[in-house]
């Protein structure tokens, strides 16, 4: 499969995002020398993953949880990147909490969502699902990895992937 340069820098650019853990200033240069705010460090992977999810590589990309106050400082900007790949954003503010992340990730945080309409009404759709099972006294077992299965299809997770994170 040949990749356009447009795409390929797309999947670079995801790749070298997706294996940091830790945001490292760039070594200086002899003629410039290169630093990176955690502000413009978010919205440069917004971007990417807008990109991701208006190209249909991903179904639903996250940004990341950020405490309420900053999340206020870089939504406006979230939300013309998106429009800019006529993508939805939507601002999560009760993330949905399974056995794929820790609930201390996004506890009192917000996420912004970047998808397509029937996506967001999915994912939607499987939070109210985990609300009435914990409700009925049925969150557990295979209906609570199911659950987390499905939010991890949502997010383009290869299955072996989803697999890995529930075993954690």
């Amino acid at each position: 499969m040949r990749l356009g340069p447009s795409l390929r820098a797309i999947v670079v650019v995801f790749l070298l995002v997706a294996g940091c853990s830790d945001l490292e200033q760039p070594a200086a240069t002899e003629t410039h020398e290169w630093t990176l705010d955690q502000r413009s460090w978010n919205m440069g992977t917004f971007a990417v993953m807008a990109e991701l999810v208006d190209y249909g590589v991903k179904r639903l990309a996250l940004s990341a949880a950020l405490p309420p106050e900053e999340m206020d400082l870089v939504v406006d900007d979230a939300f013309e990147i998106a429009a800019g790949h006529s993508v939805g954003v939507y601002r999560e503010t009760n993330f949905l909490v399974t056995d794929l992340f820790s609930a201390e990730l996004t506890d009192g945080k917000h996420v912004l969502f970047l998808s397509h309409a029937s996506t967001l009404l999915a994912y939607q759709g499987l939070k109210t699902e985990k609300e009435h099972l914990v409700q009925q006294g049925q969150y557990e077992g295979a209906a609570r990895t199911d659950i987390a299965r499905r939010f991890g299809k949502l997010l383009s997770y290869p299955d072996s992937t989803i697999e890995k994170m529930l075993s954690r």
